[in-house]
């Protein structure tokens, strides 16, 4: 008897993965303007958070009407904002703990 698990690994063979360049950072990234400061990066995040929820709000609105072909396109949207409204609040949380502990802290 043939195992499952080795059937499925000699009929579908996984394609090779690219090796990744790290000379190019990716683009639209902080690491691209290196002179660029904290707030501008911070700044940066925040817009992008808003445009994944402003895309997923749009698609959402299209699906509901009937315009949108895919659903799936308005999931992984709705998806991708949630994510990122996720990180952007645990980033908060972290830096808010950091400034706690430091007022915390004795001189």
């Amino acid at each position: 008897m043939v195992a499952p698990i080795a059937a499925a690994a000699a009929a579908s063979p996984a394609p090779a993965v690219a090796p990744v360049s790290p000379s190019a950072p990716p683009s639209g990234s902080a690491a691209a303007a290196p002179d660029a400061g904290f707030a501008s990066t911070l700044a940066q995040a925040v817009d992008q958070v808003q445009s994944l929820q402003g895309t997923a709000s749009t698609l959402a609105v299209q699906a509901v009407t009937g315009d949108l072909t895919d659903v799936h396109q308005a999931t992984i949207a709705a998806t991708r904002a949630q994510l990122a409204v996720e990180l952007a609040a645990a980033v908060r949380n972290q830096a808010v703990s950091a400034f706690n502990d430091i007022m915390r802290m004795q001189a």
